[in-house]
């Protein structure tokens, strides 16, 4: 997400990448590919008298599915989850006729944890965490990166000493 010329600052807040999607929402669709259209920003919808907000809302005529994304500028969490699992849910519930497919969310968060997202979600669910980076590594660190994944596969690669 280089391309949305935030500033090279350790925090920025949801509000602020959400306004740097919108304001470079055609280079972020062609991020996402092909078929999606920008629907929505901060989609409100009431359920039980208490309003909810979808940060970004998007359909893709390829796939004929509505994809919802919330944006996270921290550390995924089990309760990101379930409120993506409840903005699934009342998409596929309410919004969607019966000629499109399922609802996709989408949770964009600074760090993923694998292994919270098994546990939390169904297996069937069409919901997935993925981390972003706001900035390339430089050369050197990719470098560094490429080299310490060549140690690793080396010592795998190693037979053991028994």
């Amino acid at each position: 997400m280089e391309f949305l010329g935030l500033e090279g600052r350790a925090t920025h807040s949801e509000s602020d990448l959400e306004a740097a999607i919108v304001k470079h929402v055609q280079h972020f669709l062609l991020e996402l590919g092909k078929g999606f259209l920008f629907e929505a920003r901060q989609k409100r919808f009431t359920f039980d008298e208490e309003h909810f907000f979808i940060d970004l809302v998007f359909y893709n005529r390829l796939l004929k599915c509505y994809v919802l994304i919330d944006l996270k500028i921290g550390n995924l969490t089990h309760q990101d989850l379930g409120q993506m699992q409840m903005y699934v849910n009342y998409f596929d519930r309410f919004v969607k006729n019966d000629q499109e497919n399922s609802t996709v969310g989408i949770v964009l968060c600074k760090k993923k944890n694998t292994a919270l997202v098994e546990i939390t979600l169904p297996k069937d669910a069409n919901i997935h965490a993925r981390e972003y980076q706001l900035y390339l590594p430089s050369k050197e660190e990719l470098q560094q990166k490429l080299e310490e994944w060549i140690e690793e596969q080396a010592k795998v690669g190693e037979p053991s000493s028994a």
